[in-house]
């Protein structure tokens, strides 16, 4: 067990156990809204927004982001790119690479995407936590996710 900065015992399989199901269950709960609302689901809408926030971003810079295997990340773009939400242009520094942009049709939709998956998020959160509490979770994850990084801890290898 692992206690808490007031010394409260943390039980670790537990708190893994609801850090996983709160995660899975927003995200199943925005893929529900996401895609009513705009045809597309929440991995499609987390790709569209790193690449309009990332301009020239290679599927490697999505791999490392999203911690998955670059096969995957580039399956994914396929279908964006079938899509017409992006296109892979030339990496004039590494001929083996492209960049990826977002189309104008890509640009619309994530724009439109944001609002209802900000919207969603914040009554998902915001109708259970409350702003010190919410602010609290947020710190602690960022904490673990950075050290998580840094170590390249559950980075796929392919």
């Amino acid at each position: 067990m692992a206690s808490t900065s007031s010394g409260d015992e943390v039980g670790l399989p537990g708190f893994f156990s609801d850090l996983v199901r709160c995660e899975t269950r927003l995200y199943n709960a925005l893929n529900d809204r996401l895609r009513a609302r705009h045809g597309i689901v929440t991995s499609q809408y987390e790709f569209l927004r790193f690449l309009r926030d990332h301009p020239g971003a290679r599927v490697a810079d999505l791999a490392a982001e999203f911690a998955i295997g670059v096969g995957a990340t580039s399956k994914s773009a396929d279908r964006l790119e079938k899509q017409g939400w992006i296109v892979r242009q030339p990496n004039p520094s590494d001929r083996r690479s492209s960049l990826l942009a977002l189309t104008d049709d890509g640009s619309r939709l994530v724009d439109a995407a944001e609002e209802t998956f900000t919207g969603a998020l914040a009554a998902l959160i915001g109708d259970t936590l409350d702003g010190s509490s919410a602010a609290a979770v947020a710190r602690a994850l960022s904490t673990l996710r950075s050290a998580l990084e840094r170590d390249q801890i559950g980075t796929p290898t392919g």
